[in-house]
């Protein structure tokens, strides 16, 4: 049995044929088509698109589709070669707050170039609001989507849509299990056992891990995938009792239940006082390890003389001079990898790919060997 959007597309391409529907007549809009069809709107935009590749049909943005007339076809045919090489592409985001978010957003802009014309959705990190922006960037009928996940256990029913329709679609930074969409991402297990090794190099026995209560997020369990094979590798005994993962500040939740960062502060002073013999802290987000030093800073600790912290990211307007050792991904190509992806994509190579980057160690002020800290500062009492 033919896919949905083909059955779609059969049943307009014949009634162009057979003249049903004449030349520069508007053929019906992708809601009319799914509501007689009875599909989603991803299928019956799909059929649409087939058509157009084909030249059957030619689109006027604010007026809708209409069949081309293949004996006058020349303004038929420049707004058909407009239609292919010029896109609209949906772009949903968490928010524009994070550095890192902001980067690959510059780059993604970048890629796009002439060739898109993008639209931005922000979502907070909303599940619900993801979705809602999916449903509204289709209805207005961008032609791809680049979508940088809320932080969720399950994806919804909205990106399963997509995928079964073979919506042209590419994912940032995250994915999900068992779903076949293309993406693009750092090799989190790679430089999370990066990380892990140069603390062991420094000296550091006693680590403790900082992250969010969500860790089934592909990112989070790649993090820790790779910290337990730093281990493994190092034939190292894994300490689970120093991991602290109750933190909620970074989460979609912490805004509509009012979690302020003192709440993740006090909880990680509270696992330093448990835990007085850690040096060391590997913090899975950044934001989290700027929690980590203030609640080092209010205990009196010293950073890095009494406690090293190691993050993954940074923040790019640091006036101070001082900044986190961390792990810089490489956000510029991730979004210049996606929106190439995208095209490719629109332009009918459906191929799924799955492109992991590399993260670059970069050695700031919070972490230090071992060797250097006096032996009574590295005894600690609160």
């Amino acid at each position: 049995m033919e896919p949905l959007y083909k059955q779609v597309y059969q049943s307009i391409k014949r009634n162009i044929m057979n003249g049903k529907y004449a030349a520069g007549e508007r053929v019906p809009s992708e809601k009319e088509l799914s509501n007689s069809f009875q599909v989603s709107r991803i299928t019956s935009k799909k059929a649409i698109e087939l058509l157009v590749t084909e030249g059957l049909v030619f689109r006027q943005r604010g007026k809708g589709t209409f069949v081309s007339d293949m004996k006058d076809s020349q303004e038929s045919s420049e707004t058909l070669e407009k239609s292919k090489n010029n896109f609209l592409v949906g772009l949903v985001i968490t928010d524009f707050d994070d550095s890192y978010v902001s980067k690959v957003i510059s780059s993604i802009e970048e890629a796009a170039g002439e060739r898109c014309f993008v639209i931005f959705k922000r979502t907070l990190g909303s599940v619900e609001k993801e979705a809602e922006a999916i449903r509204q960037l289709i209805g207005y009928g961008v032609d791809g989507l680049i979508l940088y996940p809320a932080q969720a256990e399950h994806y919804g029913t909205e990106i399963l849509k997509m995928i079964i329709a073979e919506y042209p679609l590419v994912l940032i930074d995250r994915t999900f299990k068992g779903v076949g969409a293309a993406f693009v991402s750092t090799d989190n297990i790679k430089a999370a056992k990066k990380g892990m090794k140069h603390l062991f190099n420094l000296g550091h026995e006693h680590i403790g891990v900082l992250a969010p209560s969500i860790i089934e997020t592909t990112t989070i369990v790649d993090r820790f995938s790779g910290i337990l094979q730093a281990y493994e590798e190092q034939n190292k005994i894994v300490n689970r009792q120093l991991w602290c993962t109750d933190l909620k500040k970074s989460l979609p939740i912490a805004f509509s239940q009012n979690i302020t960062p003192e709440h993740d502060i006090d909880i990680i002073k509270n696992h330093l006082k448990k835990h007085p013999e850690m040096t060391a802290l590997f913090a899975i987000e950044h934001n989290i390890a700027v929690l980590a030093k203030r609640a080092a800073d209010q205990l009196g600790l010293r950073v890095p003389e009494d406690l090293s912290i190691l993050c993954f990211d940074a923040h790019d307007n640091n006036l101070s001079g001082w900044e986190f050792t961390h792990l810089r991904q490489n956000e510029r190509e991730m979004g210049r990898l996606a929106m190439n992806r995208l095209v490719e994509m629109m332009n009918g190579n459906l191929e799924i790919k799955k492109e992991f980057l590399d993260a670059q160690l970069v050695e700031g002020n919070s972490t230090c060997s071992m060797n250097r800290i006096p032996v009574k500062q590295t005894s600690k009492s609160f």
